[in-house]
């Protein structure tokens, strides 16, 4: 295609543009986001516990949007490594952070990640993950944004309670009145995870329903571990299976995945799979009728306050200023869930907007 010798000169150009590219979003150096224009930009220093998460995605994508022009957004990929986290934030403050937006690996790293920010004066955005409230407490520049745990898994279980009153005679294949369940659980330990596990089944019992859990294993966030799962539980249970609840939408689509496989959602053979996060792909699921429902986590809301909080304590301004967020008693916005159904899908729509 090219004459040899400015053809190998644009190659090798091509090539080095390729490796610069790529060395921007490397997961050590971090990616500046709507910054190389402006040095005059307070610089931020971000980390994401996983890129391919499919939920982070999303709010990193809102994070980048809100900085444009606002903020010098160093963003970093933990890889799920909280050793490499620590790593990445030792590098954000020796390259001038000027404040630090952390989803953490691990919500007991918190203090560590104070321990390097505390002595050097920089203020600390904790999101997603929440840390313990003692940590947040113990130092003035500390806060977090996220959303109230329990208030997904209350949303799901109503949402689950709905569908199961709705469609008894359907959904209950062994007529004996109980709701035969399996749940794909996020990270054990991690605060949502134990919460919407906890909630989503106590909200379905307070509605009167009886109900049976026949499994329930961790597939640890990921839609190909919930799928394997799923493919072992309808290789045991098989008809049994009323009902598949999912901490996360990833989950659930992994789970749609092999129900798919079994044949499920052709002809009259289903399945209600519930999630949370309201991911787009989920919403094409709930569309299609192979999913039931989901609870909308506002990850564009989530990304964006983050933004505006850690911009506002780079530059020495309250945290709040010319924002529509609050705090609660233990220094966190708090963004709301939703619950979402074909009814109302329009509202997760408008969310990734």
């Amino acid at each position: 295609m090219f004459k040899k010798k400015k053809g190998l000169i644009l190659s090798l150009t091509v090539a080095s543009s390729i490796l610069l590219a790529t060395g921007c979003s490397d997961s050590t150096s971090g990616k500046d986001s709507g910054s190389g224009k402006d040095n005059s930009l307070p610089a931020v220093g971000a980390t994401i516990y996983k890129f391919d998460d499919n939920f982070m995605s999303y709010v990193r994508r809102a994070m980048e949007t809100s900085a444009d022009g606002k903020a010098k957004l160093m963003l970093n990929d933990s890889q799920n490594d909280q050793a490499k986290q620590i790593e990445q934030v030792d590098t954000l403050i020796a390259k001038g952070a000027k404040s630090l937006a952390i989803n953490l690996v691990d919500p007991k790293a918190a203090q560590t990640i104070i321990d390097k920010a505390k002595p050097k004066n920089i203020p600390v955005i904790f999101f997603n993950k929440e840390p313990d409230a003692s940590v947040l407490k113990g130092y003035d520049k500390a806060y977090y944004v996220g959303t109230t745990s329990s208030e997904s898994g209350v949303l799901q279980g109503q949402l689950i309670a709905k569908a199961w009153e709705a469609n008894k005679d359907k959904y209950d294949k062994n007529k004996d009145g109980k709701l035969q369940y399996v749940l794909l659980k996020g990270e054990p330990g991690h605060p949502d995870a134990e919460a919407r596990t906890k909630f989503a089944v106590d909200t379905v019992k307070e509605k009167g329903i009886q109900v049976e859990e026949l499994a329930m294993d961790t597939a640890m966030w990921d839609a190909t571990k919930a799928t394997e799962k799923m493919d072992a539980w309808l290789a045991k249970y098989s008809d049994k299976i009323e009902f598949v609840i999912a901490n996360n939408d990833g989950m659930a689509l992994g789970a749609v995945a092999s129900l798919e496989k079994a044949g499920y959602f052709s002809g009259d053979k289903f399945m209600p799979v519930v999630g949370v996060d309201a991911i787009p792909e989920a919403l094409e699921m709930i569309e299609k009728g192979k999913m039931v429902g989901t609870v909308l986590n506002d990850a564009k809301n989530q990304g964006k306050a983050t933004i505006e909080l850690a911009t506002n304590a780079a530059n020495g301004k309250d945290v709040l200023d010319g924002t529509e967020w609050k705090l609660d008693d233990n220094k966190a916005v708090r963004v709301p869930y939703i619950e979402i159904t074909k009814d109302n899908i329009q509202v997760g729509k408008d969310a990734y907007k």
